[in-house]
Protein backbone atom coordinates (compact mmCIF):
# COMPACT_ATOMS: atom_id res chain seq x y z
CA UNK A 1 0.00 0.00 0.00
CA UNK A 2 0.99 3.19 -0.90
CA UNK A 3 0.07 5.51 2.34
CA UNK A 4 -2.84 7.45 1.93
CA UNK A 5 -4.33 10.72 0.73
CA UNK A 6 -6.26 13.28 2.68
CA UNK A 7 -9.66 14.26 1.53
CA UNK A 8 -11.84 16.65 3.63
CA UNK A 9 -9.61 15.91 7.00
CA UNK A 10 -10.35 12.20 5.92
CA UNK A 11 -7.41 9.85 5.25
CA UNK A 12 -8.24 7.33 1.86
CA UNK A 13 -5.80 5.09 1.33
CA UNK A 14 -4.39 4.30 -2.16
CA UNK A 15 -4.85 0.92 -2.66
CA UNK A 16 -5.80 -1.21 -5.53
CA UNK A 17 -8.46 -3.75 -5.26
CA UNK A 18 -5.91 -6.53 -4.81
CA UNK A 19 -4.30 -4.79 -2.25
CA UNK A 20 -7.44 -4.07 -0.13
CA UNK A 21 -8.75 -7.64 -0.72
CA UNK A 22 -5.15 -9.41 0.16
CA UNK A 23 -5.42 -6.87 3.84
CA UNK A 24 -8.80 -8.45 4.43
CA UNK A 25 -7.06 -11.75 4.49
CA UNK A 26 -4.48 -11.02 6.44
CA UNK A 27 -6.50 -9.41 8.80
CA UNK A 28 -8.16 -12.77 8.85
CA UNK A 29 -4.80 -14.75 9.15
CA UNK A 30 -3.78 -12.79 11.73
CA UNK A 31 -7.16 -13.13 13.97
CA UNK A 32 -7.63 -9.39 13.93
CA UNK A 33 -10.57 -7.28 14.29
CA UNK A 34 -10.99 -4.77 11.50
CA UNK A 35 -13.57 -2.37 9.88
CA UNK A 36 -13.38 -1.19 6.53
CA UNK A 37 -15.16 1.74 4.86
CA UNK A 38 -16.13 2.76 1.28
CA UNK A 39 -15.73 5.99 1.17
CA UNK A 40 -17.29 8.29 -1.46
CA UNK A 41 -18.25 12.06 -1.75
CA UNK A 42 -21.68 12.29 -0.12
CA UNK A 43 -19.65 10.58 2.86
CA UNK A 44 -17.11 12.54 3.32
CA UNK A 45 -19.28 15.73 3.26
CA UNK A 46 -22.03 13.65 5.60
CA UNK A 47 -18.21 13.53 7.50
CA UNK A 48 -17.78 16.82 8.03
CA UNK A 49 -21.09 17.49 9.90
CA UNK A 50 -21.21 14.40 11.73
CA UNK A 51 -18.13 14.18 14.39
CA UNK A 52 -19.18 10.71 15.36
CA UNK A 53 -18.68 9.63 11.14
CA UNK A 54 -15.55 11.33 10.72
CA UNK A 55 -13.82 10.27 13.80
CA UNK A 56 -14.93 6.15 13.05
CA UNK A 57 -13.68 7.34 9.53
CA UNK A 58 -10.28 8.56 11.01
CA UNK A 59 -10.13 5.29 13.09
CA UNK A 60 -10.91 2.31 10.71
CA UNK A 61 -8.84 0.44 9.52
CA UNK A 62 -9.21 0.95 5.86
CA UNK A 63 -10.85 3.63 4.01
CA UNK A 64 -11.20 2.87 -0.12
CA UNK A 65 -11.66 5.13 -2.54
CA UNK A 66 -15.31 4.92 -3.70
CA UNK A 67 -16.49 7.21 -6.19
CA UNK A 68 -15.36 9.34 -9.40
CA UNK A 69 -15.75 12.42 -6.74
CA UNK A 70 -13.18 11.06 -4.57
CA UNK A 71 -10.89 10.30 -7.28
CA UNK A 72 -11.48 13.46 -8.53
CA UNK A 73 -10.98 15.26 -5.62
CA UNK A 74 -6.86 13.55 -5.04
CA UNK A 75 -6.19 15.00 -8.72
CA UNK A 76 -7.04 18.20 -7.43
CA UNK A 77 -3.72 17.79 -5.27
CA UNK A 78 -1.58 16.58 -8.05
CA UNK A 79 -2.22 13.10 -6.45
CA UNK A 80 -3.97 10.01 -8.05
CA UNK A 81 -5.29 6.67 -6.53
CA UNK A 82 -4.24 3.59 -8.27
CA UNK A 83 -8.33 2.82 -8.40
CA UNK A 84 -11.46 2.97 -7.30
CA UNK A 85 -12.39 1.15 -4.78
CA UNK A 86 -16.33 0.29 -5.15
CA UNK A 87 -18.01 -1.21 -2.39
CA UNK A 88 -20.01 -3.93 -4.41
CA UNK A 89 -16.47 -4.69 -6.41
CA UNK A 90 -14.45 -4.63 -3.45
CA UNK A 91 -17.42 -7.21 -2.24
CA UNK A 92 -17.52 -9.23 -5.15
CA UNK A 93 -13.50 -9.36 -4.81
CA UNK A 94 -13.38 -10.35 -1.42
CA UNK A 95 -16.51 -13.51 -1.57
CA UNK A 96 -14.24 -15.00 -4.81
CA UNK A 97 -10.93 -15.13 -2.35
CA UNK A 98 -13.60 -16.84 0.67
CA UNK A 99 -14.87 -19.49 -1.91
CA UNK A 100 -11.27 -20.39 -2.30
CA UNK A 101 -10.16 -20.14 1.31
CA UNK A 102 -13.58 -21.51 2.65
CA UNK A 103 -13.90 -18.34 5.34
CA UNK A 104 -16.82 -17.49 6.81
CA UNK A 105 -19.20 -14.96 5.79
CA UNK A 106 -22.58 -13.22 7.32
CA UNK A 107 -24.72 -11.03 5.57
CA UNK A 108 -26.63 -8.40 7.75
CA UNK A 109 -28.40 -5.97 6.20
CA UNK A 110 -30.92 -5.32 3.59
CA UNK A 111 -34.49 -5.38 3.12
CA UNK A 112 -36.16 -8.78 4.37
CA UNK A 113 -34.81 -11.41 1.21
CA UNK A 114 -32.74 -9.42 -0.48
CA UNK A 115 -29.68 -10.88 1.71
CA UNK A 116 -30.63 -14.54 0.66
CA UNK A 117 -31.06 -13.38 -2.78
CA UNK A 118 -27.60 -11.46 -3.08
CA UNK A 119 -25.63 -14.87 -1.38
CA UNK A 120 -27.67 -17.44 -3.94
CA UNK A 121 -26.50 -15.35 -7.05
CA UNK A 122 -23.17 -15.31 -5.79
CA UNK A 123 -23.02 -18.84 -5.21
CA UNK A 124 -24.04 -19.24 -9.12
CA UNK A 125 -21.29 -16.47 -9.91
CA UNK A 126 -18.39 -17.53 -8.15
CA UNK A 127 -19.28 -20.92 -6.27
CA UNK A 128 -20.14 -22.44 -2.76
CA UNK A 129 -19.85 -19.72 -0.23
CA UNK A 130 -19.81 -20.61 3.47
CA UNK A 131 -22.41 -18.84 4.50
CA UNK A 132 -21.61 -18.10 8.86
CA UNK A 133 -25.40 -16.45 8.94
CA UNK A 134 -27.81 -13.49 7.65
CA UNK A 135 -30.21 -11.28 9.02
CA UNK A 136 -31.96 -8.20 7.49
CA UNK A 137 -31.35 -4.20 8.11
CA UNK A 138 -34.92 -4.50 10.22
CA UNK A 139 -34.54 -4.89 14.08
CA UNK A 140 -35.42 -2.96 17.64
CA UNK A 141 -33.34 -1.75 20.02
CA UNK A 142 -33.80 -4.61 21.84
CA UNK A 143 -32.84 -6.84 19.21
CA UNK A 144 -29.12 -5.62 18.62
CA UNK A 145 -27.42 -7.26 21.15
CA UNK A 146 -28.74 -10.65 19.79
CA UNK A 147 -28.03 -9.37 16.63
CA UNK A 148 -24.27 -9.29 17.93
CA UNK A 149 -24.63 -12.71 19.53
CA UNK A 150 -25.51 -14.52 16.52
CA UNK A 151 -22.42 -12.70 14.23
CA UNK A 152 -20.27 -13.76 17.09
CA UNK A 153 -21.24 -17.30 17.68
CA UNK A 154 -21.52 -17.91 13.87
CA UNK A 155 -17.82 -18.07 13.52
CA UNK A 156 -17.65 -15.63 10.86
CA UNK A 157 -14.28 -14.11 9.87
CA UNK A 158 -16.19 -11.27 7.47
CA UNK A 159 -18.87 -9.20 7.76
CA UNK A 160 -20.97 -6.99 5.09
CA UNK A 161 -22.69 -4.87 6.68
CA UNK A 162 -25.77 -2.98 4.57
CA UNK A 163 -27.80 -0.69 6.83
CA UNK A 164 -26.70 2.39 4.74
CA UNK A 165 -24.42 5.49 5.73
CA UNK A 166 -23.79 6.64 8.17
CA UNK A 167 -25.48 3.76 10.36
CA UNK A 168 -23.80 0.73 9.30
CA UNK A 169 -20.48 2.67 10.15
CA UNK A 170 -21.47 3.75 13.61
CA UNK A 171 -22.84 0.06 13.99
CA UNK A 172 -19.94 -2.06 13.10
CA UNK A 173 -17.57 1.19 15.58
CA UNK A 174 -19.82 0.23 18.28
CA UNK A 175 -19.73 -3.28 18.22
CA UNK A 176 -16.40 -4.48 16.45
CA UNK A 177 -14.74 -6.04 18.83
CA UNK A 178 -17.93 -7.74 20.26
CA UNK A 179 -17.98 -10.02 17.23
CA UNK A 180 -15.14 -11.56 17.66
CA UNK A 181 -11.78 -11.63 14.90
CA UNK A 182 -14.18 -10.40 12.06
CA UNK A 183 -13.16 -7.87 8.82
CA UNK A 184 -16.45 -5.86 9.05
CA UNK A 185 -17.13 -3.76 6.09
CA UNK A 186 -19.90 -1.47 5.07
CA UNK A 187 -21.71 -1.94 1.84
CA UNK A 188 -24.45 0.41 1.43
CA UNK A 189 -26.63 -0.93 -1.62
CA UNK A 190 -24.30 -3.65 -2.56
CA UNK A 191 -27.19 -6.22 -1.56
CA UNK A 192 -29.50 -4.53 -3.99
CA UNK A 193 -26.93 -5.17 -6.19
CA UNK A 194 -25.93 -8.62 -5.96
CA UNK A 195 -29.24 -9.71 -5.75
CA UNK A 196 -30.72 -8.15 -9.10
CA UNK A 197 -32.64 -5.36 -7.17
CA UNK A 198 -30.52 -2.38 -8.60
CA UNK A 199 -28.52 -2.82 -11.66
CA UNK A 200 -25.26 -1.03 -12.00
CA UNK A 201 -24.08 1.55 -14.90
CA UNK A 202 -22.67 0.34 -17.55
CA UNK A 203 -18.95 -0.66 -18.16
CA UNK A 204 -18.05 2.71 -20.08
CA UNK A 205 -20.01 4.93 -17.89
CA UNK A 206 -18.24 3.95 -14.87
CA UNK A 207 -14.84 4.20 -16.93
CA UNK A 208 -15.34 7.65 -17.82
CA UNK A 209 -16.88 8.30 -14.40
CA UNK A 210 -20.81 8.68 -15.21
CA UNK A 211 -22.07 6.16 -12.23
CA UNK A 212 -23.86 9.01 -10.53
CA UNK A 213 -25.77 10.40 -13.45
CA UNK A 214 -26.86 6.59 -14.69
CA UNK A 215 -28.25 6.13 -10.87
CA UNK A 216 -29.52 9.71 -11.13
CA UNK A 217 -31.68 8.73 -14.34
CA UNK A 218 -32.89 5.53 -12.81
CA UNK A 219 -33.78 7.03 -9.29
CA UNK A 220 -34.98 10.35 -9.75
CA UNK A 221 -35.50 10.18 -5.92
CA UNK A 222 -32.13 10.18 -5.06
CA UNK A 223 -31.49 14.06 -7.13
CA UNK A 224 -31.63 15.39 -3.38
CA UNK A 225 -28.75 13.11 -2.42
CA UNK A 226 -26.76 14.27 -5.46
CA UNK A 227 -26.65 18.08 -3.93
CA UNK A 228 -23.75 16.53 -2.25
CA UNK A 229 -21.99 16.85 -5.35
CA UNK A 230 -21.79 20.09 -6.25
CA UNK A 231 -21.20 21.13 -2.04
CA UNK A 232 -18.14 18.52 -2.20
CA UNK A 233 -16.55 20.19 -5.42
CA UNK A 234 -16.76 23.53 -3.64
CA UNK A 235 -15.36 22.19 -0.31
CA UNK A 236 -12.62 20.60 -2.52
CA UNK A 237 -12.08 23.39 -4.64
CA UNK A 238 -12.36 26.54 -1.78
CA UNK A 239 -12.74 24.74 1.34
CA UNK A 240 -16.50 25.65 1.77
CA UNK A 241 -19.31 24.35 4.19
CA UNK A 242 -21.88 25.75 2.06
Amino acid sequence: MDGTIEILSIPVDNVSMEEATEFVFNCIEEGKAASIATANAEMLMRAREDSELARILKDADMVVPDGAGVLWAAEQQGRKFKERGAGVDLAYAVMKNCVVKGTKIYFFGGAPGIAETAAANMRAQVGELNIAGMHDGFFTAAEEQSIVNDIRNSGAQVLFVALGVPKQEKWISRHLYELGPCVCMGVGGTFDVLAGKVCRAPEWMRRNRLEWLYRLCKEPSRAWRMLALPKFVAAVKFGSNS
